[in-house]
């Protein structure tokens, strides 16, 4: 009982302490100095973490390697905002789709690589991951260039030379989106946090109800895990920049919220595994279209000296929302039944919707925030 309370601290660390407070973080230092050497100190700290956990022969260490990745952590908001900087508004949707599909594809092939390391030692899989983090640290440092353009010195009408805009502190920028939700920027990193609240929801109840339901067991619930995965994967690779150009990132937005809350209220009610894999696929083809497309709006709504706090500011409510979804779905499949979680998400879904309906629409080339200059 006492090392099951040591790792929900761990995660509660990682999640809220760490990913909370340094996702805006890294993205106003990869503001103001670049985002190419943020991404590759999160990469050597993620390949440090793992040589820790290969290496762990004492719960403590997993705590050390579970900390410095979560220090090296929290670039996923780096990452956007580098594709902020180098993809036209129109196009940063489908560039977004692509950067998540990768993940989407790692998560799918990682613990595939991971079993077949795992009967070389215990240590396998962690010096697997601490070799590939590697890997993609001398392949960024040898062909990723810097995207973040660093803003020079500029001459006012009256000749004197101004400092380049800064962007503002993180407690600022959190500040704003809790104080002003209105506002463009802010009403969209909460519809993005909203949606992540049954994102992260029901994950971890989702063997336990297939068990409920269709008595499904540890040796084939990894068929509906890979089916999940290969849908958003080839959504997020093909379908999300077709649809994004032909109905923009509001209406994309909204139609991916629609079918991802419609997959959320129908999965209860399929009564068999067809039915259920049927209806499931309307979850990884919502998410494909919700996300992107609201993180490629959140930087619409952003000053260009501020991509990287914004979008950072985005994950740090994620985080928030991976904390206290989780907890109160549990909650409510023990309590209330094993289907509630999924009526609920539903509700929490139509609720970034509305959210969404009503945002105006405007052209991305032409929504920016103003310039703030420090």
């Amino acid at each position: 009982m006492r090392r099951m309370a040591v790792l929900m601290a761990v995660a509660f660390i990682d999640m809220i302490g760490l990913m909370m407070v340094l996702s805006p973080v890294w993205g106003r230092v990869s503001d103001r100095y670049g985002r190419r050497p943020v991404l590759l100190v999160g990469l050597t700290a993620s390949a440090i973490a793992y040589v820790v956990f290969g290496f762990a022969n004492a719960l403590w260490l997993l705590f050390v390697s579970r900390f410095v990745q979560g220090l090296g952590g929290g670039t996923t908001g780096v990452a956007q905002a580098y594709v902020a900087d180098t993809m036209v508004p129109s196009e940063r949707a489908k560039a977004l789709g692509w950067l998540s599909a990768a993940t989407s594809a790692g998560v799918i092939i990682g613990p595939a690589l991971g079993s077949l390391v795992a009967g070389l030692g215990q240590s396998g899989p962690g010096l697997l991951a601490a070799a590939l983090c590697l890997v993609n640290v001398l392949f960024a440092g040898r062909w990723l260039p810097e995207s973040r353009v660093l803003p020079q010195h500029t001459a006012t009408a009256s000749g004197h030379m101004a400092p380049p805009p800064e962007p503002r502190p993180v407690k600022a920028a959190i500040w704003e989106v809790i104080q002003h939700p209105g506002r463009p920027v802010a009403r969209m990193i909460w519809i993005y946090a909203v949606a992540m609240l049954a994102y992260t929801a029901t994950p971890p109840i989702f063997a336990l109800y297939l068990s409920w339901r269709f008595g499904v067991t540890a040796r084939n619930i990894g068929y509906f895990f890979v089916m999940f995965g290969a849908v958003g994967v080839l959504m997020r690779a093909f379908v999300v920049g077709w649809v994004n150009a032909r109905l923009g990132e509001l209406r994309t937005l909204r139609v991916g919220a629609a079918l991802y809350g419609l997959g959320y209220a129908l999965i209860p009610l399929a009564v068999t595994v067809p039915q259920f894999l049927a209806v499931q696929v309307l979850l990884p083809l919502g998410t494909a279209l919700l996300f992107p497309a609201t993180s490629a709006l959140v930087s619409h709504h952003s000053s260009k000296h501020e991509f990287g706090l914004m979008l950072g500011v985005q994950q740090a409510f994620r985080g928030v929302a991976s904390v206290i979804a989780p907890v109160l779905a549990g909650f409510a499949y023990q309590h209330l039944g094993p289907s509630v979680p999924f009526f609920g998400c539903a509700v929490i879904i139509a609720c970034a919707l509305l959210l969404a309906v009503r945002v105006p629409h405007t052209a991305p080339d032409v929504v920016t925030a103003p310039a703030v200059a420090h």
